[in-house]
């Protein structure tokens, strides 16, 4: 009896364990269908994704040699300020060539404007010429029948007229040439002076322009320009960085687009700070096509063997600049993102045109308005003391 009571209980222990790890094993399959129904079916994850910016490239405006670099690598800078002074003497050469030219057109004008008053008074004097032979062939006329004249110095005075009739058209004629090119304008706004004054506005500007400014707020990078270099417009000079304004490229696997919609949340580990610092990020926009089909080569599958190739797309998730200026980032670094895709009533794609402004600067506005100011005072020297 006892080797059979030992055995049932021997069963009893091995069918309540047996009962206890297939309750565990439930247990957890439970547990795990349900974080993934809660949890993981609920989001996205991908370690494709990168730190990415906006990255101005500096360049010359006016052809120059470089004489002074105000500005190196990992430096900040703020907007306006002066990064690259070229040599001034060929702009300022052809600064005080236009600053003449301008003087010149002015008193040009002023002279076009006298020569016309000329032609006014030439015309007046022609008139009294003409009034005065017709006043004459008017006296003689009446004399002839009487014979108190002689018929010659009637056809004289026929002939006076039609002279004093000819200079007068010619005085008129002349009179209306002079005007042509003065009237409708005072002199500043002659079409002479004011091709002028563009000129100069011009030179004024590419002398300005020999300092290099900077656009924006921001820190240099990939600075090639060097002390003696001879640069051309539009050679990129440096790099400008606004690693206040970044966000993540987020490359999905095109199985993982199907729940991701604009303005869902996201979360950001970056691998410089690891699981320390998680930033708050938003879904701006998904790319327009995957990264294959805008590169340099892009794949031709419709020729020899093809290997499917899970293809992915960027999804832009923009971040919180007050995050971004307690812990800074740099472009190109890796993170991990994970969306929120519990919300799922958003657009994959914007469904109207933005009319917000995506950058600006202002730093080349002011140049236009320093070189009117000198211009309208080019104008006023040479304009008469009485004007």
């Amino acid at each position: 009896m006892s080797d059979s009571s030992n055995a049932n209980g021997g069963n009893r222990k091995r069918r309540g364990l047996m009962l206890a790890i297939t309750l565990v094993f439930v247990l957890a399959g439970a547990a795990w269908y349900l974080l993934w129904l809660l949890v993981w079916s609920q989001r996205e994850v991908t370690d494709d994704a990168y730190v990415n910016g906006n990255q101005v490239i500096v360049s010359a405006q006016v052809p120059g040699t470089v004489v002074a670099i105000l500005a190196d690598d990992t430096q900040r800078v703020e907007a306006g300020q002066v990064l690259v002074r070229l040599d001034p003497t060929d702009t300022e050469l052809a600064l005080a060539k236009a600053s003449s030219a301008l003087a010149h057109a002015v008193r040009q004008v002023r002279q076009l404007t006298e020569s016309a008053g000329q032609a006014d008074t030439a015309v007046a004097a022609r008139e009294l010429d003409f009034k005065r032979a017709q006043a004459d062939l008017a006296r003689r006329t009446p004399l002839l029948a009487a014979n108190a004249v002689s018929p010659e110095e009637v056809a004289h005075a026929r002939d006076a007229v039609r002279l004093a009739g000819s200079a007068l058209q010619a005085a008129q004629r002349q009179a209306a040439a002079a005007h042509a090119l003065v009237d409708g304008s005072d002199v500043a706004g002659n079409p002479a002076v004011l091709q002028a004054r563009a000129a100069f506005r011009e030179a004024w500007v590419h002398a300005r322009r020999n300092e290099i400014l900077a656009p924006i707020s921001g820190y240099v990078a990939q600075r090639n320009v060097q002390v003696g270099n001879r640069v051309q417009p539009g050679q990129p000079l440096l790099t400008l960085i606004a690693l206040d304004d970044l966000w993540i490229d987020a490359n999905f696997k095109e199985s993982q687009l199907a729940n991701i919609r604009i303005g869902q949340d996201a979360h950001i580990e970056s691998d410089i700070y690891g699981g320390k610092v998680a930033y708050r990020g938003k879904v701006v926009g998904l790319g327009a096509g995957t990264g294959s089909a805008f590169a340099l080569l892009p794949p031709q599958n419709a020729s020899g063997n093809w290997i499917k190739v899970v293809q992915r797309v960027p999804v832009r998730i923009a971040l919180d600049t007050a995050q971004l200026a307690r812990h800074p980032l740099r472009i190109g670094l890796s993170t991990t993102v994970k969306v929120d895709t519990h919300e799922r009533n958003g657009a994959m794609l914007a469904s109207t045109a933005s009319e917000a402004v995506v950058a600006r600067t202002d730093v080349y506005t002011r140049d236009l308005a320093k070189a009117d100011a000198a211009a309208d005072a080019i104008i006023a020297a040479n304009l008469p003391a009485t004007h």
